[in-house]
């Protein structure tokens, strides 16, 4: 699952993760932020309806990263104000920087399931002191038959409990409702190492 896959599925528009706006449960954590200079990145970001809604609401130190640049271009065409140079197109293991938010919306469950313990390390070492990872996990039973690959509140407590403090893992009350009863919303905090 390299550029090149990732690539195809957009040109193909083979997309079935992507909902065409930002996912309720992204959106009502996002309404109750209230430090708007916050440093916030979304890996994985697709067409990151999640960084559009962001920027619409005043957020400016927004970054998005994604392995294919068909989704990054159709943000672009999108959002032309947008700083281009928050636009990152490359892979997330290669990022670097520090962020106070990671923003999660169907990467981690679109990744091959032996690279989540390298997500986890990832993270951590992308966010600041402090620093927030949250987001939704699908909840289904994990499958090699993926993208997504799926996974349970167990798998995750696995591989983010050496590198955060649980502050919230369960169920969206406010999934859309194709994937009501799929989704685990979640907030881990950065504990010191």
């Amino acid at each position: 699952m390299n550029e090149k896959f990732w690539s195809r599925r957009y040109k193909d528009k083979n997309t079935g993760w992507d909902i065409g706006y930002i996912s309720t449960p992204l959106k009502d954590y996002i309404d109750q932020l209230k430090n708007k200079n916050l440093i916030i990145l979304i890996p994985g970001a697709g067409n990151s309806y999640e960084a559009e809604y962001l920027f619409k609401q005043g957020f400016r130190n927004v970054f998005i990263c994604d392995l294919a640049a068909e989704p990054l271009e159709h943000f672009r065409q999108r959002n032309p104000d947008f700083p281009r140079e928050q636009i990152l197109h490359q892979d997330f293991f290669d990022l670097e920087g520090y962020f106070d938010l990671i923003l999660e919306q169907t990467f981690f469950c679109a990744i091959p399931v032996d690279k989540r313990e390298d997500y986890a390390r990832q993270a951590f070492q992308l966010l600041d002191e402090g620093g927030i990872l949250a987001g939704v996990f699908f909840n289904f039973d994990l499958s090699q038959d993926g993208p997504p690959f799926g996974g349970n509140k167990e798998e995750y407590l696995a591989y983010f409990s050496p590198y955060f403090r649980i502050d919230i893992l369960e169920s969206c009350y406010n999934s859309i409702p194709p994937r009501k009863g799929n989704e685990l919303f979640f907030k881990f905090r950065k504990i010191k190492k």
